[in-house]
């Protein structure tokens, strides 16, 4: 039997109600997040509830694409988001199998791939 272990977040930002800097959906902490180390993340709603999981080579660009790009599966609820929570994990292998785990270990709301609960 494997055994895995969520990781414990290296860094977590949380959305600010009323954001006085430059912000993106309220996050303008976007600064603690590494631009060239690769990842995993997790998006979160006010009830902590987990709402995506993601993997990412470079983590920063890859999560501000979510609140950014017009294809991403979290655009009607980008809202929702309230937390962002980051585990820097260098292996590709790792990202995917963190990945995986966590979408159905934690039943993420949103990610429609890589589900196994169905």
């Amino acid at each position: 039997m494997i055994s895995i272990t969520i990781p414990t977040p290296d860094v977590t930002i949380t959305k600010q109600a009323n954001p006085e800097l430059s912000h993106i959906y309220g996050f303008t902490d976007f600064h603690l997040i590494t631009r060239e180390q690769g990842g995993i993340f997790m998006f979160y709603n006010d009830k902590d509830e987990l709402l995506f999981v993601g993997k990412a080579r470079k983590l920063r660009p890859r999560i501000k694409k979510h609140f950014e790009d017009n294809v991403s599966v979290m655009k009607p609820h980008r809202d929702e988001v309230t937390k962002i929570e980051v585990c820097l994990v260098e292996e590709a292998v790792d990202r995917e199998i963190y990945e995986t785990y966590i979408v159905n270990k934690l039943r993420a709301k949103y990610n429609v791939e890589k589900v196994l609960y169905k």
